[in-house]
């Protein structure tokens, strides 16, 4: 049987786990609660900065020490950075929670070398140059800083060229001491273990850490909608990007949302599928949800032939339109349902997916919900419910952002 523990170390470190004595596997992470939202433009780009260093070694290791262990252990692992959290994690055998704890737990106290930031620097700036040759990263962020405009969420996860040159190892070891601690971090893991040892190893290796008492920042998100094109004149197609406010991680109707941006631009049999991506109009087209930290948003891509870009663009506006007039058939919500259902499922079938789930759920809402639960309050969104959704957020302010060939007007028009 499934069960669910949550326990506070006295230093405030939250520890959640979802125990299944059935599963042959365990997954461990550790989630703190800092991304791009959190940074100044002094230092833009420092946590995914950070998250590269976190591997560089520390006072017990060497970066190619982290390295072996974790090969030894046979571990998946990895770790990302997005606009609220940076998560670092590992997928192992039962026998190796232990010894990955031991890890994972020393590198969230890293060296942080100067010779390892200045050569780490180099990587990403290097990372940076590749994704400004990739449209579609192009266009989310115009998009995302025209859409936002001073709020934090318009704040580039990348960081750009300017503010990681100028970056200093010191600025960065601020940061840290600021953000990684208990109070702001969450240890998680997901199926086989013994939770009692889980505990004991937890405040052995966690319990000397000082709790830290970090206040994320909630400005109002003021969104006024605009146009914009940038011109690339090296670029063969045409991208478009819609953005409009949706709900938050917090809100009732995110489960609703969901199917609603399922319904509209799944890549396969949505609304966008069969408007413009199957009659060869354009080369893809979805429709998006984003449930972020007390704010959220509806997001639309497409990418066509120059030619075809009025038309493109006409077709996205319609069937939002077409959306807000008459909503989702019962077909139509049935079919996400299904499509979210089976896709939560095969992921919530691996500790990985769960462990992920769980500490998310922590960080955001402070809850817990078994995959079942998580599939009946999905199994209960309805006409009604996708209603209620469409007119608390009825695609409007909606902010266009375009990017190729062509003059640029540089700016954000008020809509």
């Amino acid at each position: 049987m499934v069960t669910f523990k949550h326990t506070q170390l006295k230093n405030g470190m939250d520890i959640v786990a979802e125990i299944n004595p059935d599963a042959q596997s365990v997954a461990i992470g550790f989630m703190v609660k800092t991304g791009s939202r959190d940074e100044t433009d002094d230092v833009s780009g420092v946590s995914h900065f950070l998250e590269h260093m976190m591997f560089k070694g520390t006072s017990r290791r060497s970066s190619a020490d982290v390295n072996r262990e974790f090969d030894a252990m046979g571990a998946r692992n990895n770790a990302f950075t997005s606009n609220e959290v940076t998560c670092y994690w590992a997928h192992i055998l039962p026998e190796f929670l232990p010894a990955a704890l031991d890890l994972l737990a020393d590198m969230m106290r890293p060296a942080l070398h100067s010779d390892d930031f200045d050569m780490e620097k180099k990587v990403i700036l290097e990372e940076i140059a590749l994704y400004l040759d990739r449209p579609g990263h192009v266009l989310y962020e115009a998009i995302m800083k025209d859409h936002f405009g001073r709020h934090p969420m318009a704040y580039s996860i990348l960081g750009t060229k300017e503010s990681i040159t100028a970056l200093t190892r010191d600025q960065m070891k601020t940061y840290f001491d600021a953000r990684y601690g208990p109070g702001n971090m969450v240890l998680a893991v997901a199926g086989k273990m013994d939770f009692d040892e889980l505990l004991r190893l937890s405040e052995e290796k966690c319990g000397h850490w000082i709790y830290l008492d970090v206040q994320r920042q909630y400005p109002a998100a003021e969104i006024k909608g605009g146009r914009r094109h940038i011109a690339d004149p090296k670029l063969k197609r045409h991208y478009v990007a819609l953005m409009c406010p949706g709900p938050s991680a917090q809100h009732d109707g995110r489960y609703a949302a969901q199917v609603l941006a399922d319904a509209v631009g799944d890549h396969e049999g949505s609304r966008f599928y069969w408007a413009l991506v199957e009659p060869g109009l354009a080369d893809e087209a979805d429709f998006s949800f984003y449930p972020h930290d007390q704010v959220g948003s509806f997001f639309a891509y497409a990418s066509c032939d120059p030619a075809r870009s009025g038309q493109v663009a006409d077709i996205l506006q319609s069937e939002l339109k077409k959306i807000i007039l008459h909503g989702l058939t019962d077909q139509e919500i049935s079919r996400s349902k299904n499509k979210i259902a089976t896709a939560a499922v095969l992921q919530g079938e691996l500790p990985l997916g769960r462990m992920r789930n769980i500490c998310s759920r922590w960080i955001y809402n402070k809850e817990y919900k078994t995959l079942e639960e998580d599939l009946q309050l999905l199994e209960s969104v309805d006409a009604a419910a996708i209603k209620k959704v469409i007119q608390e957020y009825p695609f409007d302010p909606i902010t266009t952002t375009t990017l190729g060939a062509g003059p640029s007007d540089g700016r954000v028009a008020t809509a």
